[in-house]
């Protein structure tokens, strides 16, 4: 038998009738507001040369980690997925992979995915059934038939989903041919890189020795000098920020930095390019470079984000056989306070500086990153991630970050995620959450309606568009009062 599928126009809103009422008068007046997604790994690819995707398993399934690892963990093979090992495509028929999918459903109860999911089935391609055995042909069918026609190109849907701008990650070593190939096509859409330089700068990280390498071919400098090395950041850095980039990002397995002198900072340098280092010696370089990523943000102007405390690639055995980003990533404990510090005595106080800051450590919120956000001027706090990228994942963030940081030193929200499909759908959860939570201030006479309504606005768009200096020409007006 097959199930209806519709979505609850009242989601995620709270279960009391009077601040239910409130929040969706606040979601109302916010809905249709253009997503900004200033961070984020889809493929610049698709937006250079506009091709369409070839079947739902491509689309949907094979680039979405929270997907595969859900289903891994229940004794799915990625290779059952058609997910390519190494990057090498993966011998599986695409409509065998779905049917897979189709049929563990269940395993997604509960879970933000479900709710992206849902939203794309609905909102995207128009479904009215449950996705489940019985429906898995019909919707891979279905969605090949769509994806063959114009509207459902990356162009088409980029335009569709209200998008005004989206950021895209790569490495130092990177050549932005794909971001030139847009500028070149005329196409209007905005799509700008982060300067991601994560493979030159950790030692352990497996390509270290290739991207140096390519680092060196595209700029020129001899990355092996210490003061080479820096000119060889400063030219990447001016290359993404031609191709419009305002932020850098760096995922380090700490938040710990270091502000070494000159000559310690070159003896450190010749250590790690020696390849004589000890993990103690890797992590001091990361922080030191930290530090020094911030000394140039400071001159070029690069909004920095921190994304720490995730041990990458914990299952050895899926890294070494399908490589990065394969849903093995655990949330690790993560200190702010005494790890920041060394750069926040250099820097913390240059109204110039922005540095937002990320955790997959929930427990840092109250007692380290809200009260530190909520002193120091270069500092802001970004949204719930990753693990934590869910309605109560929002709320928490909401809850334990309010009270000592304020709203005005976050920064709204940004999807992170390689699923281009699913970005209305998390902008909307993010939108809805939030909604919810000034709706309780408001019940409880804690907020002004007036006060939520501007609020509703600025997390939604203003905020986001500030943090990450994306040159709004003006602030979106709230274009109403919401009675309590």
């Amino acid at each position: 038998m097959t199930a209806p599928l519709r979505l609850d126009s009242d989601r995620l809103f709270p279960a009391d009738s009077r601040t239910r009422d409130i929040a969706r008068a606040l979601y109302g007046s916010i809905a249709t507001l253009p997503i900004v997604s200033p961070h984020g790994h889809t493929d610049p690819r698709w937006f250079a040369y506009d091709q369409p995707w070839n079947n739902a398993s491509e689309l949907l399934l094979q680039p979405d980690h929270y997907l595969f690892r859900m289903l891994y963990s229940q004794g799915l093979s990625l290779e059952a997925l058609g997910i390519p090992a190494h990057g090498k495509p993966a011998d599986t028929d695409p409509r065998a992979a779905w049917r897979l999918f189709a049929q563990h459903q269940h395993l997604f109860r509960g879970t933000p995915s479900r709710l992206w999911l849902d939203h794309v089935f609905v909102e995207v391609f128009g479904f009215e059934v449950k996705l489940d055995a019985n429906t898995a042909d019909f919707y891979f069918d279905r969605v090949y038939e769509l994806l063959a026609t114009p509207a459902f190109r990356p162009r088409a849907l980029y335009e569709r989903f209200g998008i005004e701008v989206i950021a895209t990650t790569e490495g130092a070593h990177d050549t932005l041919e794909h971001h030139e190939a847009i500028r070149a096509s005329g196409w209007k859409g905005r799509v700008i890189t982060a300067y991601r330089p994560d493979a030159v700068i950790d030692p352990e990280h497996e390509d270290f020795r290739a991207a140096l390498a390519r680092f060196a071919e595209l700029t020129g400098e001899d990355v092996m000098d210490w003061r080479g090395y820096l000119a060889a950041h400063r030219a990447r850095r001016a290359a993404f920020i031609a191709m419009g980039a305002t932020s850098s990002d760096h995922g380090h397995p700490t938040a710990a930095t270091a502000n070494l002198s000159d000559a310690e900072s070159e003896a450190l340098f010749a250590k790690v390019m020696r390849d004589d280092w000890t993990l103690a010696d890797a992590e001091l370089f990361r922080a030191e470079m930290l530090t020094e990523m911030a000394r140039m943000s400071l001159d070029d102007g690069l909004v920095m984000q921190i994304h720490p405390g995730s041990v990458r690639n914990h299952n050895r055995w899926l890294h070494g056989a399908y490589g990065r980003d394969k849903g093995a990533d655990i949330p690790g404990r993560t200190d702010y306070v005494h790890a920041l510090k060394p750069l926040l005595d250099a820097f913390g106080n240059e109204r110039d500086l922005s540095i937002i800051l990320f955790t997959l450590d929930e427990t840092s919120y109250a007692r380290e990153l809200a009260p530190l956000a909520g002193h120091y001027p270069c500092l802001k706090l970004g949204p719930a991630w990753w693990f934590h990228d869910s309605p109560e994942g929002m709320r928490r963030f909401r809850e334990m970050t309010t009270e000592s940081a304020g709203f005005y030193n976050t920064v709204g929200f940004n999807d992170d995620t390689r699923a281009f499909l699913s970005i209305p759908a998390r902008h909307d959860v993010a939108r809805r959450v939030d909604c919810g939570f000034l709706a309780r201030l408001v019940a409880e006479g804690r907020l002004g309606d007036d006060d939520a309504q501007e609020l509703a606005v600025d997390l939604t768009y203003n905020l986001v568009r500030k943090a990450y200096r994306l040159d709004a020409p003006s602030s979106v007006l709230p274009a109403k009062r919401v009675a309590a």
